[in-house]
């Protein structure tokens, strides 16, 4: 019942950590990292939920092979969402170089 009660109270506080940076950081990277901590918490919960004392019965093998999954599926988005990451800022630093070319322009040919 301990071991149990420890791996959930873990869960939720990674979770609430994992949101509390979701809300408070502005830059994408952090963002990403927070939602994998958030996921990590989830997959916590789920194994304690499946977790039995040995006079009980069996093990639930449902949550574990959600928790598989979702590990599964969390990489993935992950991997996603850091290459959407790098697009945008590639995006942006050219759009500033564009911005920052334009306003030369205008510079050299009064001279």
């Amino acid at each position: 019942m301990i071991t149990t009660l420890l791996y959930s109270m873990t869960g939720l506080i990674l979770f609430a950590m994992g949101l509390f940076t979701l809300i408070i950081h502005s830059h994408p990277l952090r963002k990403i990292l927070a939602v994998n901590v958030m996921s990590t918490g989830v997959f916590l919960i789920l194994v304690a939920a499946a977790y039995k004392p040995l006079g009980l019965g069996k093990i639930d093998p449902v949550p574990h092979a959600m928790v598989l999954t979702g590990i599964v599926v969390s990489v993935s988005v992950t991997a996603l969402a850091l290459l959407l990451a790098c697009r945008v800022q590639e995006t942006s630093n050219l759009d500033l170089l564009e911005r920052r070319k334009q306003e030369a322009r205008p510079k050299e040919s009064n001279q």
